[in-house]
């Protein structure tokens, strides 16, 4: 048999399987679905860089140059307050644990009712789930704005934002963490003759603790950076003495209050380490 023969048996059996098979064989309207995604998303980058004038960047340089330099050389040491930095610093952790431990308390009760194992009644269930939602969906930053408006500047109104933002989120994550608990130790309580809320204490609660105890400890983290954000709103705090340094373009002042911010956020995440750790029963490493 010669070599046409052969090429022509192979194209006549390659021409049947594909006719037999088509979802086996690459085509080119195939290889578009494949690839057109990925060209939109390469086109949506470029346009939104071209509509928000990327390029500005070049001829801004030579004022970030001076922006970053007049960050990182300090000359106005004498004017510094000190008493009123840490101040500031032991205002925003305040708030940052306060609202955070209001959030956790709220959050503990909100989360069983937002269960769907606990909470037995579905219009019940669905209505603490579309409260929640509105209270995660409104950003801590515009609540901050309302109780800045409402119970005027200071404190107050952050910790009030925190508490509201963190028991519309803690709450949803609680659910979440209950309905996923191991049934067993639940029907093991209740065979006691446990009441409901016995069964809570210690079926329930014993299995999601550790997990609430994680995610408070990450949002009192995340809150020591978002009431940094609040005090710039007037929550108070550290924010408001940034604010007040950008306006008198002493920049090295805020570069001084940022790095001890994050002095900080570094401790509580040490901290929040070890106490994560002796929850779950664990040793850590020194």
């Amino acid at each position: 048999m010669s070599i046409a023969s052969l090429s022509a048996v192979t194209e006549a059996q390659v021409a049947g399987l594909r006719q037999a098979h088509p979802g086996a064989f690459d085509t080119p309207l195939r290889r578009l679905r494949r690839w057109a995604p990925l060209i939109l998303a390469v086109i949506y980058v470029i346009g939104s860089m071209w509509y928000f004038e990327f390029g500005r960047l070049l001829d801004a340089s030579d004022r970030v140059l001076r922006l970053l330099r007049n960050f990182v050389v300090w000359q106005d040491m004498e004017t510094w307050s000190y008493r009123q930095i840490y101040v500031g610093i032991a205002q925003t952790l305040a708030m940052a644990f306060l609202g955070t431990l209001l959030g956790t308390i709220g959050a503990l009760g909100v989360g069983f009712l937002a269960a769907r194992n606990v909470m037995p009644f579905g219009i019940v269930r669905q209505i603490v789930r579309r409260i929640l939602d509105i209270l995660r969906g409104i950003d801590s930053l515009v609540w901050g704005l309302v109780f800045v408006r409402a119970v005027g500047l200071g404190p107050l109104a952050g910790v009030l934002a925190i508490f509201v933002s963190d028991l519309g989120t803690l709450s949803k994550l609680y659910s979440e963490a209950i309905e996923n608990i191991d049934r067993k130790q639940v029907e093991g309580v209740k065979a006691t003759g446990a009441s409901q809320l016995g069964v809570i204490r210690y079926g329930y609660i014993p299995q999601v603790l550790p997990v609430f105890i994680s995610q408070s400890l990450y949002f009192l983290e995340s809150n020591t950076r978002s009431a940094t954000i609040l005090g710039i709103v007037g929550a108070g705090g550290i924010g408001m003495i940034i604010i007040e340094r950008f306006r008198a373009q002493l920049y090295d002042q805020v570069a001084f209050v940022v790095l001890n911010v994050l002095i900080l956020i570094f401790a509580i995440d040490w901290l929040s380490k070890r106490v994560r750790l002796w929850a779950i029963g664990e040793k850590h490493d020194p």
